[in-house]
């Protein structure tokens, strides 16, 4: 199954941001009870009692709810599972949103949505009952940064090739914007 960011998150990295590594954390979640807790109470109570950002109390929330059995990798709160990929383009947003739509739209079809923003754009599809989301940013001067979410799958052994079906849409994106 693929990882979650939650895995993905290097202990130097959390240690620099939070002060602490994943098992530290674990340990004062452990100590506080936080196995009783929900979700966004655990994310709430990082962040109010220990100054953990919301991104970081996030993954610190969901890694901890893997290590006690009570999320799979790739599950969602809710139970269904998810999977990204993201992508670094050269070009602008710009420059780039439309040949990344028509290559999306190719691949699965007109969006449900499109949100077209000056800054940070979004489309989105419905694909048997699951989600797929592509967000289009320009986080550097010269690059286009494409996210692509899949989200709402009811089968947690699907994440794999879902994941890699992600990778090479992105893939194409970049070859199509390689020819334009």
């Amino acid at each position: 199954m693929a990882a979650v960011s939650a895995q993905k998150m290097s202990d130097g990295k959390l240690a620099a941001a939070t002060g602490r590594v994943r098992a530290d954390w674990h340990a004062v979640l452990d100590a506080a009870g936080a196995s009783e807790w929900e979700h966004p109470k655990i994310a709430a109570w990082l962040q109010s009692e220990h100054g953990v950002e919301g991104w970081w109390a996030q993954g610190i929330t969901v890694g901890y709810e893997q290590a006690i059995g009570r999320r799979l990798p790739g599950q969602t709160a809710d139970g269904t599972f998810a999977v990204s990929a993201t992508k670094s383009i050269d070009g602008s947003r710009a420059e780039n949103l439309d040949a990344i739509l028509e290559t999306l739209t190719a691949h699965w079809g007109s969006p449900a949505s499109v949100t077209p923003a000056s800054l940070y754009s979004t489309a989105r599809w419905k694909i048997a009952g699951e989600t797929v989301v592509a967000a289009v940013s320009e986080p550097k001067s010269g690059k286009t940064s494409i996210s692509l979410t899949r989200s709402r799958i009811a089968d947690g052994d699907a994440l794999d090739r879902l994941k890699e079906e992600l990778r090479q849409v992105l893939d194409a994106i970049a070859v199509a914007g390689d020819h334009r």
